[in-house]
């Protein structure tokens, strides 16, 4: 069966990813599938850069305002999403843009996820107890012994990931890194072409400066203060995401207002080269500069056909 073909628009954060894809999805009819991890959640409009309405009219965006705020939204539950709303763009004779910067979503719709064992409730706390006791340098030691590969890549300190290596290979009786290299060569779902737009440094820093400046200018505070006042705990992970963080701190009276501003757009950069550095690992991606607009136009043509 012939595999589905999708172009995925890809980067870091304010590398201009979401307005590329706006131009050229009308010229490709394409509709626009966001490939990001806090876009999912309602509420969440400012601080996430969400297109406007106006935006979505011109081309139809899925996967926006899907979840609530304290919903566990998931990189596999993206992967199930993702893949009914390819189907169903497919069947209607449209085409797929996939667009966004979260390079979990991306790698788990275009290469798969490793399905492991299901959790065992009373095995991680059996192994979580033994961390408290012990430390977690003794968990890590045991994961060592089974599995050195794993354990080679998990930080003794991420205690999360060492149990779960050490529930696998209790489980299954291979270890969790033999289990994924077998994954890694499973068939790709799609037929993507993954164009990755990357900005001269200080350019991307200033295009995150301005973004900054824009979402404090349209209200990026009182959307938090809106957030926690609906009873959404600062906890909440996507309350942990890139400006609600920090806004979360100045309410709390952690930080100065200023502070929580030099805050966001320091993080803010930091996220842009951890964004870089994930993207850079997958070789299949072909960098562009916006610059190089028309061979990107290009290719989109020659690979949708």
């Amino acid at each position: 069966m012939e595999k589905i073909k999708i172009a995925v628009i890809c980067g870091p954060t304010a590398s201009g990813k979401s307005a590329l894809a706006l131009e050229l999805a009308p010229v490709f009819n394409a509709e626009i599938i966001s490939a990001d991890s806090m876009q999912v959640y309602k509420g969440m409009d400012i601080g996430t850069a969400k297109p406007s309405q106006e935006e979505r009219r011109k081309a139809v965006h899925h996967l926006i305002d899907i979840a609530e705020p304290d919903e566990n939204y998931t990189a596999a539950r993206f992967k199930a999403d993702a893949a009914r709303k390819i189907a169903e763009i497919s069947s209607r004779g449209k085409n797929i843009f996939v667009v966004g910067g979260t390079g979990l979503y991306i790698k788990a719709l275009t290469k798969g996820m490793f399905d492991g064992p299901e959790g065992d409730a009373g095995l991680r706390e059996e192994l979580l107890r033994e961390a408290e006791l012990y430390g977690s340098s003794a968990v890590h030691a045991k994961l060592k012994d089974v599995d050195p590969e794993s354990a080679a890549v998990i930080h003794p300190n991420n205690l999360q990931r060492v149990v779960r290596a050490l529930e696998v290979y209790c489980l299954s009786k291979t270890p969790m890194s033999e289990l994924k290299r077998a994954h890694a060569f499973s068939q790709s779902p799609y037929n993507a072409l993954k164009i990755g737009l990357v900005r001269e440094r200080a350019l991307l820093y200033a295009s995150i400066e301005k973004r900054v400046d824009a979402m404090l200018s349209a209200g990026l505070l009182d959307e938090v203060k809106g957030l926690l006042g609906k009873g959404y705990s600062p906890s909440l992970k996507p309350m942990a995401g890139l400006g609600y963080k920090e806004m979360c701190a100045h309410i709390s009276g952690n930080v100065s207002y200023g502070e929580a501003i030099r805050l966001l757009k320091r993080n803010t950069r930091h996220y842009a080269k951890r964004q870089l550095t994930w993207f850079g690992k997958d070789t299949e991606i072909r960098w562009f500069s916006l610059e190089n607009k028309d061979m990107v136009i290009r290719l989109i043509r020659e690979h949708l056909g």
